[in-house]
C-alpha cells in the first residue's frame, strides 16, 4: 500500500465515524471495522484507527452522562456543545489525516493502546 492510500484509508477511518447520526454506534463500529481491515497492512492507518476508536468511545460515554443530566435541563446544551465539539475533531483529524500527520484527539480516553 503506498503513503496516498494509506492516508485515504487514515482520513475515512475518521469520517466513518459520522455514520453515528444514522446507524446507533455507528461512531463506534464504522471506525472499528476500518480499522480492522487495515491495522495490519499500516502503522499509520493503524495508529489513526486507535485513535478515531478511542474518541468515539469516549465521546458516547460523555454522550450517556449528557442524556442522563438532560433530566435537569442542562444536558441538553452539553449534548449540542458534544456534537459540535465532536464535529469539528472528526473534520480537523480527517485533514490532519489526508496530509499525512498524525492526530491525538483531545479529552480522548486511552482505551485502545
Amino acid at each position: 500500500m503506498d503513503f496516498n492510500e494509506e492516508k485515504e484509508w487514515a482520513m475515512f477511518v475518521h469520517l466513518i465515524s459520522l455514520a453515528g447520526f444514522i446507524i446507533p454506534f455507528g461512531n463506534i463500529i464504522g471506525p472499528v471495522i476500518l480499522w480492522s481491515m487495515k491495522k495490519d497492512s499500516s502503522k499509520f492507518v493503524d495508529e489513526h484507527g486507535k485513535e478515531s476508536v478511542n474518541f468515539q468511545i469516549t465521546i458516547t460515554i460523555f454522550a450517556f452522562i449528557f442524556l442522563i443530566l438532560s433530566l435537569f435541563c442542562i444536558g441538553i446544551f452539553l449534548l449540542i456543545a458534544e456534537t459540535i465539539f465532536m464535529l469539528v475533531c472528526v473534520i480537523w483529524a480527517s485533514i490532519e489525516a489526508n496530509n499525512g500527520k498524525y492526530f491525538r484527539y483531545p479529552i480522548s480516553i486511552r482505551f485502545i493502546k
